[in-house]
């Protein structure tokens, strides 16, 4: 098991190559995700734009398309991880965090109120809410380092 600690060890070495390719895989890959949902927010958007009546979306036109935007731009976040992770060998939690508070607020901003149970909507609550506060914590223990790295 010490082995495996060791940097230098082929076998560490070997994996971490092959994690790295996957990972530039899964770059690439995000990539096209990213640019096919763009694609299909643009089209979406079009098609209701000129369906009669022209130019008018109703409210359930408008939050599926928030929900669109939201999807991409989580997309474009998990793109952002995957880069970090390519940069610095690293998985940042105040990225991941960041990340997963924007899929939920997708979630909340496309959530049908009408058809889910009060118990859904407390447990979208806790969630949200212990996310919220990890990230704050996170950023406020960044903070205070930065702080302590300063005064030295």
């Amino acid at each position: 098991m010490d082995d495996l600690e060791n940097p230098n060890e082929p076998i560490v070495q070997a994996s971490r190559r092959v994690i790295h390719v996957a990972v530039r895989i899964l770059s690439v890959l995000m990539t096209l995700v990213i640019l096919w949902g763009v694609a299909d927010v643009v089209w979406v958007l079009y098609t209701k734009l000129m369906e009669p009546p022209r130019f008018m979306l109703t409210i359930g036109d408008i939050l599926a398309t928030f929900g669109a935007f939201m999807a991409v731009l989580i997309a474009i976040e998990i793109f952002v991880n995957i880069v970090i992770y390519l940069r610095e060998d690293v998985i940042h939690v105040k990225i991941v965090l960041a990340t997963a508070l924007m899929a939920i607020a997708r979630k909340v901003i496309i959530l049908d109120y009408d058809a889910v149970s009060p118990e859904y909507m407390w447990a979208t609550a806790g969630v949200t809410l212990s996310m919220s506060i990890g990230y704050w914590l996170v950023v406020s223990l960044e903070q205070k380092e930065k702080l302590g790295n300063g005064k030295d």
